[in-house]
């Protein structure tokens, strides 16, 4: 006769009525977990190093999957600490090397919310009120650009390029696949696309002030020749390295000249619509056939919270998609949205939620304070690195990126300081290689940084260079 086996209560759920007092206390230990990791690392990066890194985790992780488990809260409480010590921590104004936004608080909770309902955003009976509201943003985001079009959620600025080439590919005035043209200042996920999707190898027109030149791009489409839809032109609103925006007007005139499809990628210039006094520099914008926007940029949101904006939402049939039980016809012929022509992804999360969420919260007067506020500090820390005497400025800030370096010293010193600095765990700085020269990149998009935050940034970065 065999043993019954022991009788055990499943862990508590997230969602349900009963989903919030089950939370309640894990979210309490979570969050003095984050203040006291943070506290732990006292700075915008853990010290010592990958090596220091690995063994604290490890000290902490280890066993992963041990044979019997600890209570919840010790296990939470254990490992997002961890996790916080030995986060960058995008919110301290030291840490600004990258187009990686300090969340807002508001967008959080709603992140935690998405998480969980977990709603699943591949069929309506999975996510009823995510696909209305989903609707909703996407077509309101659109219409900043294009009066009548319309805009997916993707993960982020290399999904939103991938799907700007696929709809390239298969618009219906394509007769053969497209030629993708890009300045040297494009960012590498557009000739990573054009790899994945079998198109032929991208021109790359030079960018000799940083910028795309209209005129090497005139040349280079007049020399591809073709009829409409033979070439992509994929223009930079944002670039990676220095903030740069390409002459967008200019750009799109000569497209139209050529009969070549537009795409521009405003992963991070794109926020610039929230603000009524810089807004202007996307001037163009909505001339483009697609557009990237990336809100995990400047529009402070957790990641992901990508979109890819389209002028004619007719070019969305081509990621039409059947699949019965997601989407059978008597369904949605009956009236049920289909979900599955809104991404090449099944299962994905409502990161439209947090979207919604800061835009109703903040409204545009508040997004485009924000995106005002850092555009400013740049320009302050630009105006510091110009009048001292032992740093060279790269250019005026287009948006919030500020490159500058030690005068005279090398490109090795360069990498070495920034390096210093990271092991020390003081100053999280990325770098750029532009004009034959290495540069120091600040990336400001912490709207709390103060005009002090900013000086003593630059003092780290003298200390560590020798007189």
């Amino acid at each position: 006769m065999s043993t019954p086996r022991t009788s055990r209560t499943p862990p508590p759920l997230a969602g349900g009525a009963q989903g919030p007092d089950a939370l309640r206390p894990l979210l309490a230990a979570a969050l003095d977990a984050l203040r006291e990791g943070a506290t732990a690392r006292g700075g915008p990066l853990p010290a010592g190093g990958p090596q220091a890194v690995t063994d604290r985790v490890r000290a902490a992780a280890e066993p992963v999957l041990p044979e019997h488990g600890t209570d919840p809260e010790t296990a939470l409480r254990t490992l997002v600490r961890t996790l916080t010590e030995g986060a960058a921590d995008p919110a301290d104004p030291l840490c600004a090397a990258h187009l990686h936004c300090p969340p807002l608080a508001v967008a959080a909770a709603a992140d935690l919310a998405a998480s969980a309902l977990n709603p699943s955003m591949d069929s309506w009976d999975q996510a009823p009120a995510a696909t209305a509201l989903e609707a909703l943003v996407t077509r309101a985001l659109a219409a900043e650009i294009h009066d009548d079009g319309d805009a997916l959620i993707t993960t982020g600025g290399t999904e939103a390029n991938q799907l700007a080439l696929l709809l390239a590919r298969e618009a219906p005035t394509t007769h053969v696949p497209p030629r993708l043209v890009t300045g040297e200042n494009a960012h590498h996920s557009l000739a990573r696309a054009a790899w994945l999707l079998g198109l032929p190898e991208p021109v790359t027109v030079p960018t000799p002030t940083g910028t795309l030149d209209p005129t090497a791009l005139d040349e280079a489409l007049t020399a591809l020749g073709g009829p409409p839809g033979t070439c992509l032109v994929a223009a930079t609103a944002g670039t990676t390295d220095a903030g740069l925006i390409d002459p967008l007007d200019e750009i799109a005139d000569i497209c139209a000249t050529h009969g070549a499809r537009l795409h521009i990628d405003a992963a991070y210039g794109g926020g610039l619509l929230f603000s009524d006094t810089r807004k202007g520099r996307l001037h163009g914008l909505h001339r483009a056939d697609t557009v990237t926007l990336d809100l995990h940029k400047l529009g402070w949101q957790p990641a992901a919270a990508g979109l890819l904006a389209v002028r004619d939402p007719h070019d969305l049939q081509a990621l039409d998609h059947r699949a019965d039980y997601l989407n059978a016809d008597d369904d949605t012929d009956a009236g049920l949205p289909d979900l599955l022509g809104r991404s090449l992804r099944t299962t994905r999360r409502p990161d439209v939620l947090k979207i919604a969420v800061t835009l109703r919260a903040l409204g545009r007067t508040g997004l485009g304070a924000l995106v005002d506020q850092v555009c400013d500090q740049a320009s302050q820390f630009a105006e510091l690195v110009a009048a001292h005497p032992a740093f060279e400025l790269y250019d005026t800030p287009a948006i919030s990126t500020v490159l500058f370096r030690p005068t005279d010293a090398t490109d090795d010193h360069i990498a070495h300081v920034r390096r210093r600095l990271l092991t020390e765990g003081t100053a999280v700085l990325g770098r750029a290689d532009l004009d034959g020269r290495r540069w120091l990149k600040a990336t400001l998009l912490n709207p709390h940084t103060r005009p002090e935050d900013l000086t003593a940034l630059l003092k780290l970065v003298e200390g560590t260079t020798p007189r």
